[in-house]
């Protein structure tokens, strides 16, 4: 990808509430009014690291394919461009829709516990989801300053994890989702993203209205927009339209930025994971 189009970026981020942080190579979108309100943020591209996927890539989780002392300095390099000394907490995701409440740091250490959803209101922590083409949200209450990140795959928005992980900040933290502001990161989107039809008859199965999400293609085929159905499941729970940012970035197309299961697991046998990451200032 020229360097220009990358550069170009710049304007359309800022009009989608975006920014890039960038720090010894690594590049991080950060979500503006998030950080704004009081939260570290960050989606990671693939920029700055040490992994062969292919050279200096930053990879942040997939042992089983990359290392371990790649991925650990890889999350070392991420995590030097958030100001402050955080333990970073992620899960086992598996597609679900559990939620898992982060009560402290110890709490936030790397864990086997099967979840897609992470919610926490505590200091010191960067809770994150991986993904690699899935859709992560980021969210946060500035007023009682609880936050989540949220893996939300096919699967998971037809489980409506995204509904989920605002319900359980309501239960855990007395939050009120019309104080919440949500970033909706890179992902597979729409214009890119073809499913075939097991996936159509779970969306049909799952949503009323769900052909809004749904272009097709071919016989069978449709083009799915998860960026709106998870916008949608938030404002379902009752966060203001107004305060839900999406990335203008798919990772399919943008494989010079963000690792893409679909392009790169087709292509190379492997790809590298993202990690999008959030906590308080």
């Amino acid at each position: 990808m020229p360097m220009d189009k990358i550069i170009s970026d710049d304007q359309i981020l800022a009009d989608s509430g975006f920014y890039w942080r960038e720090r010894d190579g690594v590049k991080v979108l950060v979500c503006t009014p998030l950080e704004e309100a009081g939260f570290a943020n960050g989606f990671s591209t693939r920029l700055g690291g040490v992994s062969d996927f292919p050279k200096n890539s930053l990879n942040l989780a997939g042992f089983d394919e990359d290392p371990a002392e790649n991925i650990y300095e890889n999350r070392r390099r991420f995590l030097r461009v958030f100001s402050g000394d955080y333990v970073l907490g992620t899960a086992w995701q598996v597609h679900g829709d559990g939620v898992k409440v982060v009560a402290n740091v110890e709490d936030a250490k790397d864990s086997d516990e099967k979840f897609d959803a992470l919610v926490s209101d505590a200091s010191g922590v960067l809770i994150g989801v991986k993904t690699a083409d899935c859709v992560p949200v980021l969210i946060g209450d500035p007023k009682n300053r609880a936050f989540a990140a949220v893996h939300a795959g096919w699967r998971g928005t037809v489980q409506s994890i995204a509904t989920k992980a605002v319900n359980t900040m309501i239960e855990s933290f007395g939050s009120d989702p019309q104080d919440f502001i949500c970033a909706i990161g890179p992902a597979a989107l729409s214009g890119n993203y073809e499913i075939g039809a097991d996936v159509i008859e779970a969306f049909a199965n799952a949503f009323p209205a769900y052909e809004k999400y749904l272009s097709p293609t071919r016989e069978g085929h449709a083009l799915i927009d998860l960026h709106l159905a998870n916008h949608d499941q938030l404002t379902i729970a009752g966060v203001k339209p107004e305060n839900i940012f999406k990335a203008p970035f798919c990772t399919i197309e943008r494989t010079d930025l963000f690792f893409s299961y679909r392009v790169e697991k087709k292509l190379y046998g492997k790809t590298g994971r993202l990690l999008s990451v959030i906590g308080r200032r």
